[in-house]
């Protein structure tokens, strides 16, 4: 099946299921991330107790670990959430938030990708490269080399890794090792609103509890892309705030008609 007809069955079938989609996250952009959740049409849930994460998880279709405002509780919660989702076959969808910044960050991000098995990594081109340094014990030139544009490297990262990732930026790259996509939907005021990336996240995991990695990574960024230029066509552009409250808007309207008319993707396979 092509991306966006896929990308569209998996938003019927989420709106069908309402899969509960649990979130350990970024405490500034958790009520956008919760608000964007519901509007794409799961149910989420932001539990983040050490006590009852791992319990939460279970009960879960999909689990978001976000490192954005991480402490080490946060992290030891991340930790038991994750053994406990992998055990029950739920979906991870990581969103390694600064990593290769602080040591403590870093070190948390590495923890995280050793010992769980993450569907989908979504971040920043140099988040990313920084796991994938590590993993493979090479040098990728963050500095130098990464681009969010360079298909060729997102695979390549994709296979050190072992797993789906998603590196957004003024042009979002998915990869599996297997097919790369690029995706060119968004627009300029995506930059002046906080926690987009986060909630492109959670839009992810929305879809992972019901489809592929590949797909559902794909669809949270096509979701969020398509969405920020519905948001600026209908009234965005008045500012920040207006265009905001529209974005939320869009991912409610988000449809198979708008998906097929708006989205940009161009694929390529291994």
């Amino acid at each position: 099946m092509e991306l966006i007809p896929a990308v569209a069955q998996a938003l019927q079938e989420l709106r069908r299921q309402r899969p509960l989609i649990h979130h350990i996250t970024n405490f500034v952009t958790m009520t956008d991330c919760a608000n964007a959740t519901l509007a794409i049409g799961a149910s989420p849930t932001m539990t983040n107790a050490v006590e009852e994460v791992a319990e939460m998880a279970a009960a879960a279709k999909a689990l978001v670990l976000n490192l954005g405002t991480l402490q080490q509780w946060t992290l030891e919660a991340m930790v038991a959430a994750g053994r406990s989702a992998a055990a029950h076959g739920v979906p991870i969808v990581f969103d390694p938030v600064g990593a290769g910044g602080t040591t403590f960050r870093t070190q948390a991000a590495q923890r995280l990708l050793d010992e769980l098995p993450l569907a989908v990594i979504r971040g920043n081109a140099s988040e990313i490269t920084c796991l994938a340094a590590h993993k493979s014990g090479q040098d990728f030139g963050v500095d130098s080399r990464i681009g969010a544009a360079d298909p060729d490297l997102a695979a390549s990262l994709a296979r050190h890794l072992g797993t789906t990732v998603a590196i957004t930026g003024a042009v979002d790259v998915i990869a599996d090792g297997q097919r790369t996509a690029e995706v060119h939907n968004g627009c300029h005021m995506l930059t002046y609103v906080t926690g987009t990336g986060c909630m492109t996240t959670s839009l992810i995991a929305s879809f992972a509890a019901v489809t592929d990695p590949f797909t559902a990574a794909a669809a949270g960024v096509l979701a969020m892309g398509i969405g920020g230029e519905l948001a600026l066509e209908r009234g965005g552009q008045a500012g920040p705030g207006t265009f905001h409250a529209r974005l939320f808007d869009t991912f409610y309207a988000l449809n198979d008609t708008l998906l097929q008319q708006y989205g940009k993707v161009l694929i390529n396979r291994e």
